[in-house]
This record gives C-alpha cells, sequence and structure tokens, in this order.
C-alpha cells in the first residue's frame, strides 16, 4: 500500500477543514438563507481547495461537501435520507457541480503551473542561446580582429615598406654619387632631380598614409571638424587632380561639369580629399590607358551631386555596401589581387560626406563596364557670396 507523503496528507486534511468550518459558520443561519446560497458557498470553498490544494483533495472535498449539505441543510436535518424528491435533485446537482468546479479549478491550476514552467523553460532557452549569440560575437569579433591584424600587416608590407624601400634606395643612391671619385659614372641633374622627386613622391606616400589613420580615428571617434567656406566645385575637383596627378599618369582623365553650378559651402580640403580618394581608388582598379571620369551637376533641390567613374572591372552589387566598410577588400577578388591599400579611403570618404549631410553610393558605370561612385553634398544654408553661379563649363581631355 502506497502511503503518501506529510505534504500530500496534509492538503486533504486542510480540504476537509476547510468544508468543515464552511458547513459551521452555515448552521446558525441555514434558516434564514435558500440551499441555493448554501450550496454556493460550498462551491466556492471547493473551488478554491482545488486551486490551492489540488484535484484530489477537490474531489474528496466535493464528497464530504455533498454529505454535509445532505446531513445539515437537507431536511430532515440530521440524517442522510431526503424526504423531497426535489431535494434529490438538488443534491445531485451540487455533486455533479463540485466536482465539476473542483476538477475544472484544478486543470485550471495544473496549466497555470505549467505555463510557469513553460516560461521559466523560455527564459533559460533565451538565456542559453544569449550566451550562444555573446559566444558566437565574440568569436566574430576575434575573427574580425584578426582581419583586422591581417588587413594592418599589409598596410605594413605595402603602404609603409613600399615608400620607405623607395625612399632608401634613392637616398642611397646620392649619397653614393655623392662618395663617387669617377665623373663619368656620377649621375647628371635630371637623374637627380628624378630620384629627389622619387623621395618626395614617397614621403608623401607616407604622410598621407598616417593622415589617413588620423582621420579615420577621428571619423570613428565623432570628432571630425570641418571649417566651411564658399567655394567654386570646380576648384575643388582641380585641386583634387592636381593631388592625384602621380596617380593618374597612365589613364585619361574626362571632366565634366555642368552649367551654372552653384557654389557650395564645404570644408575645400576635406572634400578634396574625398575626390582624391576616389580617383585613388579608381587608378587601382582600372586597367592603365583608360578613363577616369568625373562629373559635377546639380541634383534636385540644393544638393550638388560629384561623381568619379572607371572603365575597370566594376564592384559587385552585394559588396558596394561594404565597400566603406573601414580595412574592407572584397575576398577573392582578382581585380585587388597585389593592390596596395588597406581600404581606408573609402572609410574616410563616406565619414566626410556624412559629416557634411550629404550621402555616398555605388553603382555601375553608365558605359556598362567599370564602377561609379556617387556622392552629394548640400549647397548650403547661408548667404552665398555675389556671384553664386559657375561659368559653364565641359571640360574633357584624356
Amino acid at each position: 500500500m502506497k502511503i503518501l507523503p506529510a505534504s500530500a496528507r496534509l492538503r486533504y486534511v486542510v480540504g476537509l477543514a476547510a468544508i468543515s468550518l464552511t458547513v459551521l459558520l452555515l448552521i446558525p443561519v441555514r434558516d434564514r438563507i435558500n440551499s441555493t446560497t448554501i450550496a454556493v458557498a460550498l462551491l466556492l470553498m471547493i473551488l478554491f481547495i482545488a486551486m490551492y490544494c489540488g484535484s484530489k483533495p477537490g474531489l474528496l472535498s466535493s464528497v464530504w461537501a455533498m454529505l454535509c449539505f445532505n446531513f445539515f441543510f437537507l431536511p430532515p436535518y440530521h440524517t442522510l435520507t431526503i424526504a423531497d424528491t426535489q431535494n434529490w435533485v438538488a443534491l445531485a446537482a451540487f455533486f455533479i457541480t463540485a466536482v465539476a468546479v473542483g476538477q475544472l479549478s484544478a486543470r485550471a491550476r495544473r496549466q497555470a503551473e505549467e505555463a510557469d514552467t513553460r516560461r521559466v523553460e523560455i527564459r533559460q532557452l533565451y538565456d542559453e542561446l544569449q550566451e550562444a549569440f555573446d559566444r558566437a560575437s565574440e568569436a566574430e569579433a576575434v575573427k574580425r580582429s584578426e582581419q583586422l591584424k591581417s588587413a594592418l600587416l599589409d598596410a605594413v608590407t605595402h603602404d609603409i615598406r613600399t615608400p620607405l624601400t623607395s625612399i632608401k634606395a634613392s637616398a642611397t643612391l646620392l649619397l653614393d654619387d655623392r662618395d663617387a671619385t669617377d665623373e663619368s659614372t656620377k649621375l647628371s641633374p635630371e637623374e637627380q632631380k628624378a630620384i629627389l622627386e622619387v623621395i618626395t613622391h614617397g614621403a608623401d606616400r607616407l604622410d598621407r598614409f598616417v593622415e589617413g589613420i588620423v582621420d579615420l580615428a577621428r571619423i570613428e571617434a565623432g570628432d571630425i571638424s570641418l571649417h566651411r567656406n564658399w567655394g567654386a566645385v570646380e576648384e575643388i575637383i582641380e585641386a583634387a587632380l592636381v593631388q592625384a596627378e602621380p596617380l593618374t599618369r597612365n589613364h585619361g582623365i574626362r571632366l565634366k561639369v555642368a552649367e551654372e553650378l552653384p557654389v557650395i559651402r564645404v570644408d575645400a580640403r576635406a572634400v578634396t580629399e574625398v575626390i582624391y580618394a576616389l580617383i585613388d581608388n579608381a587608378s587601382k582598379y582600372a586597367p592603365p590607358g583608360t578613363v577616369i571620369t568625373i562629373e559635377a551637376h546639380r541634383a534636385a533641390g540644393e544638393i550638388v551631386e560629384i561623381a568619379v567613374e572607371d572603365e575597370g572591372p566594376g564592384i559587385a552589387a552585394s559588396a558596394r555596401s561594404r565597400a566603406f566598410e573601414r580595412f574592407y577588400r572584397a575576398e577573392g577578388d582578382s581585380a585587388a589581387a597585389g593592390r596596395s591599400g588597406i581600404g581606408m579611403g573609402l572609410a574616410i570618404a563616406k565619414g566626410i560626406v556624412e559629416a557634411h549631410g550629404g550621402r555616398i553610393w555605388i553603382e555601375e558605370a553608365k558605359s556598362g563596364q567599370g564602377a561609379r561612385v556617387v556622392f552629394t553634398v548640400p549647397v548650403g544654408d547661408d548667404e552665398p557670396p555675389a556671384d553664386t553661379k559657375m561659368p559653364a563649363l565641359v571640360v574633357e581631355h584624356a
């Protein structure tokens, strides 16, 4: 015979005691209230017993309540016999209702407990998923860190070591030439000038690399400051072309500036950097002998749109949004093989353009071959100088 644990026996005792107490409270007033009210009171007690003690204590309490209802509240009192046939119907209805109420309330209690259990399980599952996500994020962060290290090593290899090697070799040649005693082996002035230009170009390249790192750090820290002044778009483009002249010696340049283009209130040096970065990017990926096109026109509203287009392999649609991420270089991109740089240019350009309130994106070249990088800058909200229009200009040269 199975013996119930003490806690289970206590629930049965509590149920019977609760019915007994209710009966004792109702006996003194049974002559002043009808049997229906007494039945409802007992049913409410059965409901609470089933909810808090369980279905089986509720069932036992229902039987005990039926017997008490018959013994104390249905005439003749203090007997289990029933004189009136209607009272048999009332007693049967009370018993069935008591059992049903008890079982339903017990079921509701079980469902609530199951719901709580499910909530706990769901919470635990959510916590486990969150932990797994955190671990995955940490693994992804480690992976990104390794990619960053690899990119920085690539930068050291290409963007620092290469110009340093050129500078070192050129300086060594000049020193050897100075110490040479044979006049026939000495460098001519033209050769010395060419070597000095190599040194200057290498130093400029190192300077631009360091400056790019600093600019990118400022952009990511939200510490970029703009010195806005009114300037002509043509002058900004020309400044970028002069700066990029060593990069475009093997390319043709086509410049198209729309008629009556307004002056813009921007940080001219920063926008020049944007155009330079786009030309630099185009010159790296476009084959020698192809043309790089620079266009500028007024878009809808107070917006000027500037684009740099090349005739290279283009950028896949799936990689266009990521191309502006720092240190991003498309994996498996054959066109990128052997190219110098660590992907700072477009990231810096994006930061500068957005700091001006503009936007930048990549689309297919109008010719159908190559990439076209477009960015916008607002004309400005201050009063411009008296001469607000640019002279008509459509320059094309290759």
